[in-house]
């Protein structure tokens, strides 16, 4: 039997190993290397282990930096929902991620910035588990309405991306009137558009706004989780959570041609406004009712991110459709006394109060079609009129520390009211003539007078 020849042999191995580790190091290049999403398995798809580890990894790393986070992603929550629990074997295909797996290449976690110190060993932390990073940062708009102060550099999202699986991260940074609230996601021109799936993130197409957050901490695949105790709400709030930012430099550009009057009358009266619109929300919210600014209030929030001092009242705007009987009690027992009530639940209908001298306004709303309008009653004489308005979504804004809704369209509103001028004052204006929009409507029957036209 011939001798081996030991040189030849481990030759032999050495060079098979070199092959081998090229070839390796061929493949990683190829496939993991390069930026965007990879393919982690040979099933052609992210697995629920891969999910599972990606998100199991990002996880260690924010208890390790103490990083107070909750789930946020829309599609996990919604699978934590009552009605999704009882469907969970029917819907859900990963027997060992039922949550976190949602078929999507992302899973959204929100925290409270004022929770976290900046910790520059996170992103250290994070790169040296294989993630890299995207921070997106703007300006505070909790200092952008002081004058001598523009809105500070904030963190508002973070996009950590290991093989093409992201992680966003939302910052929530609480404002005056008590409420959370994220920016936008922009990117910069000299940021990679192709880092994540933007259009499938579920934070960041536009500014939102959430009441504060219980939230309790659970299990879902195995990991250790803080959830929103009420899920449901929260699903809701973000579903209608889109926030206008107060146009603080219009604001102040106006205000330098047409100074506010501070005289002690007109500062009582803002006084007196905050109080009212407060305990008029305080109301609404008891009756599940939702509002929004209109006509001189939300001229003055769109033009001077504030009030019109010489306007002498509030005005609001309700759905006709979400009207309550129980409406009036509510806002006598919340120290309110009913002024007027004109028209009907039908047609036309619009409730006066009045608190500290100060007249609260709310216009019930009809739709029409692609319009929509409230109406207007002249009580001496009967005539009716009505003021018609583009369709319109609603945002959340912040008006006297108040998170209040106002038409997100809302120079469209505010111009269908006030016309091309809307940001010029006027401090001499007839309710029957002068708005943009304002149309002749018919006469209330005298016979129905003692029902439609009530003053008090």
């Amino acid at each position: 039997m011939p001798r081996v020849n030991r040189t030849a042999v481990l030759s032999l191995l050495v060079v098979s190993s070199s092959v081998f580790l090229l070839f390796q190091l061929h493949y990683y290049r190829k496939y993991f290397s390069k930026p965007g999403p990879h393919i982690l398995s040979q099933t052609g798809h992210l697995t629920a282990s891969d999910v599972q580890w990606t998100v199991k990894t990002f996880l260690s790393l924010a208890q390790r930096f103490r990083l107070p986070l909750f789930l946020a992603d829309t599609a996990a929550l919604t699978l934590l929902s009552h009605d999704a629990l009882r469907q969970r074997d029917r819907l859900v295909r990963e027997p060992h991620c039922s949550f976190l797996c949602t078929g999507r290449p992302i899973t959204s976690f929100a925290l409270h910035a004022n929770q976290w110190k900046y910790e520059p060993g996170f992103l250290l932390a994070a790169e040296q588990r294989g993630f890299e990073m995207l921070e997106l940062r703007g300006e505070d708009p909790r200092l952008a309405g002081l004058d001598t102060l523009s809105g500070g550099n904030i963190p508002l999202h973070f996009l950590l991306r290991l093989h093409g699986y992201i992680i966003q991260v939302v910052f929530l940074y609480e404002r005056s009137g008590g409420y959370l609230w994220h920016g936008p996601l922009r990117l910069r021109a000299t940021m990679d558009r192709r880092f994540a799936p933007f259009t499938r993130l579920d934070y960041g197409r536009h500014a939102g706004a959430y009441d504060r957050l219980e939230l309790v901490l659970t299990v879902l695949d195995g990991l250790d989780v803080r959830i929103p105790r009420n899920i449901s709400r929260f699903l809701s709030e973000r579903h209608h959570a889109r926030f206008l930012e107060c146009r603080h430099r219009d604001a102040r550009n106006f205000l330098q041609l047409y100074p506010d009057d501070s005289s002690p009358d007109a500062l009582a009266f803002r006084m007196k406004v905050k109080s009212l619109l407060h305990a008029t929300a305080r109301t609404l919210a008891a009756l599940h009712v939702p509002f929004w600014l209109s006509s001189g209030t939300c001229l003055g929030w769109f033009r001077q991110c504030g009030v019109i001092s010489y306007s002498r009242d509030v005005d609001i705007g309700v759905l006709a459709t979400d009207f309550r009987p129980d409406m009036v009690v509510a806002f006598r027992d919340a120290g309110l006394s009913l002024k007027h009530k004109f028209g009907k639940v039908e047609d036309s209908l619009e409730l006066s109060f009045l608190r500290d001298d100060v007249k609260l306004d709310i216009f019930f709303f009809y739709e029409d079609g692609d319009e929509l309008w409230n109406g207007g009653t002249q009580a001496k004489s009967g005539r009716k009129f009505k003021y018609v308005f583009p369709r319109f979504s609603l945002c959340w804004a912040e008006l006297l520390e108040l998170k209040v809704r106002v038409p997100c369209e809302t120079l469209d509103y505010v111009m269908a009211n006030y016309g091309a001028g809307w940001n010029v004052p006027v401090r001499s204006w007839d309710w029957k003539s002068s708005p943009s929009n304002v149309q002749e409507n018919g006469v209330w029957p005298p016979s129905e007078w003692a029902e439609l036209i009530q003053v008090y």
